[in-house]
Parts: C-alpha cells; structure tokens; sequence
C-alpha cells in the first residue's frame, strides 16, 4: 500500500505527517520518554520503566506491518508528534482499531496537528477494512477530549481508577469513531 504522507502549513512553519520508519528509533525514543515525563497521567506507560529498556525494544514498538503502524509528525527533521493504531488480530476483532500513544511537543500543541495525525490512522484504518476505532483519554484531559470530538470520537464509557500516579486515581473515558456503519 501506499505510504500516508502529507505536509501542511501551521502557524509554526510547515509540518510533515508520516508513517514511522527504522531510522527513526532514536528520535522516536526520545519523543515517548518526553511524552512520558511531559504528561505521565496521559499515559499507563512509565518513564522509569521505559527509560531502562535496550535500543532493541523501541526498534520492535516501531516495526509496522498489516496490523499497526506509528505516524509522527516532523518540522525541519526534528519529530514533534506522534500517534500510534493497532487493528485486532483475531477474525473477532479485526473490524476494529485502538489509536495509541497520541503526544504534540507542548509548544506546539494548539496547531490541530494531533487532528492531522488522527486523520492519518483513520486513513490507515479505512484501506484496512477497520470499521471502528477507539481510544481512551484521562478524564481530566479537557482539551484531549475536545481534539478527539473534533475529530468525529464520542465517549461510550468510563474506566474508572484506570491509571494510578503519585497516590492519584484517574478515570479514563473511552472514546470510538465509527468508520463505515456496520
């Protein structure tokens, strides 16, 4: 299939949405452990954890194939954002999808570049036969919420005490977006 690759002008300067490659690994590292220490409670990913594992393991969360790919966003070289989609693997669950991992460099969030991203794993999705996808956000993640609304996702349900940081329990809401009508 063809690659999902397209620039577009912000405000900020001209910004690159495509689909990871190997040579990425270092710069992608470097993007999840910020995300992970910029918004720990977005995540139940943990710094501590992820900062310890070998060069390898972040080599294999990069690896796309039919069942999930990463796409980043990039100025001058540099990534700024990223946003991760997953099929399911089983004939069961092959008609759906989860987005994973969506993170904007703080200064340059405000820019509708975590939409653009979304729309690129929703074009993903669709060349796949994925007929829904879905997400969770921290219940507190007001502007989250209001990109993914943006964005066509409406909230079905609430995981409570979903992510545990600093003796704090956060609900997550689950949001979907139905792609083609079943």
């Amino acid at each position: 299939m063809q690659p999902i690759n397209r620039s577009f002008e912000t405000a900020r300067g001209s910004v690159m949405i495509r689909e990871a490659l190997p040579s990425d690994v270092t710069q992608f590292r470097e993007l999840r452990l910020s995300a992970l220490q910029d918004s720990p409670t977005a995540f139940s990913a943990d710094y501590q954890m992820n900062v310890d594992y070998p060069i390898s393991f972040w080599e294999g969360r990069l690896k796309t194939n039919e069942l999930g790919t990463i796409f980043f966003a990039e100025h001058d070289q540099k990534l700024i954002g990223m946003a991760g989609i997953r099929k399911g693997e089983s004939p069961k669950t092959k008609h759906g999808g989860y987005i994973w991992g969506i993170f904007i460099r703080p200064e340059w969030r405000g820019l509708h570049i975590a939409e653009a991203l979304i729309e690129s794993n929703i074009t993903w999705a669709k060349s796949r036969e994925i007929n829904i996808v879905k997400l969770g956000v921290v219940a507190n993640n007001a502007s989250a919420i209001r990109c993914y609304e943006r964005c066509g996702f409406t909230t079905y349900g609430t995981e409570p005490s979903c992510i545990f940081y600093e003796g704090i329990y956060y609900d997550e809401y689950l949001m979907s977006r139905i792609i083609k009508a079943q």
